[in-house]
């Protein structure tokens, strides 16, 4: 997958808005509201589908619809709406795949307020560690059936983390090296103490 930042402006929704003083107000509720809806609702939908329904193709249905609206509205419209980021994939003539990343640019007037952003990345976080879950549990339940459901639902999860995830911290930076670099500044800091200490 290679990586590249757009240079073209792109605006994003509400662009001209000038909300700097309303930075902790909820300026987008009902983008924030569908932002965590489809997302628990496919996962309650999992965790009561034994109850409510004994039809499987019927929870299985609805679940990956759920999963299926919830991905198309985090990647299209909340991601832009509540945080000013998003990602895509295009094909150049040649066949060849790019990802790219966008996030809105700093000098914009749009200010980012932070509760759409902590309601967006908890909700971006929390969820698909949810999934991995119900995919250990699914397996040490033997209930194989659901393998393909929570697979999918761990799947969608997944790529909207990374897209974002990408996306905030750069898309020309590898993840990996990030990490590696990080660790090896926090090593270097602690030689660094203990050499200086008594």
């Amino acid at each position: 997958m290679l990586g590249q930042d757009s240079q073209a402006d792109v605006p994003l929704f509400d662009e001209d808005e000038n909300d700097s003083k309303n930075k902790t107000k909820i300026q987008h509720p009902l983008a924030s509201f569908f932002h965590l809806f489809f997302r628990i609702s496919a996962v309650l939908v999992y965790l009561l589908c034994e109850f409510i329904s004994s039809s499987f193709i019927a929870c299985m249905v609805t679940i990956i619809l759920l999963l299926s609206c919830d991905f198309w509205t985090v990647k299209n419209v909340t991601g832009r709406l509540l945080v000013g980021l998003r990602w895509w994939n295009q094909v150049d003539e040649k066949g060849k795949s790019h990802w790219v990343f966008e996030s809105r640019k700093a000098n914009s007037k749009k200010v980012v307020s932070s509760s759409e952003s902590r309601i967006f990345w908890l909700g971006l976080i929390v969820c698909p560690i949810l999934w991995v879950v119900f995919v250990f549990s699914t397996l040490i339940s033997f209930k194989i059936k659901w393998l393909a459901v929570v697979i999918m639902g761990v799947v969608l999860q997944w790529a909207n983390l990374y897209g974002y995830v990408r996306c905030k911290v750069g898309a020309g930076t590898n993840l990996r090296n990030m990490a590696t670099n990080y660790l090896g500044l926090q090593l270097f800091k602690q030689a660094m103490n203990k050499s200086q200490g008594p």
